[in-house]
């Protein structure tokens, strides 16, 4: 399911994306994240999640590869109705962070402002967003994914990186993302190196 251009995406999401925006992750960073503190508009509440693919959704492991997957890509449109369909209609992309001169900034986005604010961006620029590291913690019908990515622009040079924390739900039918928070690295802010061993399955 994320910066100072936007799955990243998270959401990206962040790694966005992208809003890094995400993910995570002109755009921030990241494309979902701004470089001034801010809550944008909230948009319209979804009435329901669009059917999802039901390989999209049917393991942890599945939809941590879909919101990376959904996001990245060569200049073009992304498939927003696949983006849509993995989270709840109430879900919220979060980046969290500092701008150079350290100042704290966070900007909070419903799954509807990340498309609207990234969307312009990914069809002139290519953006990938992957993960590099997970750790899964899991308990019931509750999951939660500290999930270490790398943004590169279309050229594939590494952007950025950063960790996505991802709140997942299983409503005992599939996975649903419920929020995708993000920070990037940063020179005082170095992702662990515990967080770089994954603890699902590589994502490709």
């Amino acid at each position: 399911m994320k910066p100072t251009r936007a799955l990243t995406a998270v959401l990206l999401l962040a790694g966005c994306m992208a809003a890094q925006t995400v993910s995570g992750h002109a755009a921030p960073t990241n494309p979902a994240t701004p470089s001034a503190q801010q809550a944008l508009p909230a948009a319209a509440a979804q009435p329901s999640t669009p059917d999802a693919n039901p390989a999209d959704v049917k393991s942890i492991e599945a939809i941590i590869h879909a919101v990376y997957d959904v996001i990245s890509g060569p200049p073009g449109e992304r498939d927003w109705k696949r983006f849509r369909s993995l989270f709840i209609p109430e879900a919220r992309l979060i980046f969290s962070g500092k701008n150079a001169r350290g100042e704290y900034r966070r900007t909070v986005m419903t799954p509807e402002d990340y498309i609207q604010r990234s969307g312009p961006m990914f069809l002139k620029e290519g953006f990938f967003e992957k993960t590099i590291g997970n750790r899964v913690e899991q308990f019931g019908t509750v999951a939660h994914v500290f999930s270490a990515y790398e943004t590169l622009h279309g050229d594939k040079k590494p952007m950025a990186r950063g960790i996505n924390s991802i709140q997942l739900v299983n409503d005992g039918k599939r996975w649903y993302v419920v929020t995708i928070l993000w920070d990037q690295e940063r020179p005082d802010n170095p992702i662990p190196e515990k967080y770089l061993q994954d603890g699902l399955k590589a994502t490709k």
